[in-house]
């Protein structure tokens, strides 16, 4: 199993729907408002690398999704 860490800053004013649409992904296991330079920390999980980057690049294309940060997690 592939996990990894997204940092993501959002546009002002659209945390919460991105939030919840981040939610309905089946590959994110969890999805938190956080307060500083990032407005979301997303974990997702996925079986290999390649759809771990699949998930990554689905993420990264909402619309109202400014930047991203990937932290993935070597075991």
């Amino acid at each position: 199993m592939q996990t990894a860490y997204i940092l993501l800053t959002i546009e002002p004013g659209h945390e919460e729907e991105t939030l919840a649409e981040l939610k309905q992904i089946t590959n994110v296991k969890e999805a938190y408002r956080v307060y500083g330079v990032y407005d979301i920390v997303v974990r997702v999980e996925a079986e290999d690398h390649e759809k771990l980057r699949m998930m990554i690049s689905k993420i990264r294309h909402i619309q109202r999704i400014r930047s991203t940060t990937t932290l993935i997690v070597w075991e």
